[in-house]
């Protein structure tokens, strides 16, 4: 609502970029962990800020997505998530 006040119009996907970068970040740090969601969260936002002065800035939402598959794929519970052991 406050964007749409600032640039004086609204459509519907006004939040998907930013929940989506939200979402990435809270994995990156692990689901359920405030602190890995809060390091996620500066980990993506310098990582992308150094893609953009450094790279490209067209590269940056890929740059995003690629650390959160690298992340995924080495840590499935994120940076700051713990495994759950599951009782059968």
């Amino acid at each position: 609502m406050m964007t749409g006040l600032v640039f004086s119009r609204i459509f519907s996907y006004m939040g998907f970029f930013a929940g989506l970068k939200g979402f990435t970040a809270a994995v990156v740090g692990g689901i359920g962990s405030i602190p890995g969601a809060m390091v996620g969260g500066l980990l993506l936002g310098v990582v992308e800020t150094l893609i953009s002065a450094y790279v490209s800035s067209t590269y940056r939402d890929a740059i995003a997505f690629v650390i959160l598959i690298a992340i995924l794929l080495y840590r499935p519970t994120g940076l700051f998530g713990t495994g759950q052991v599951e009782k059968v």
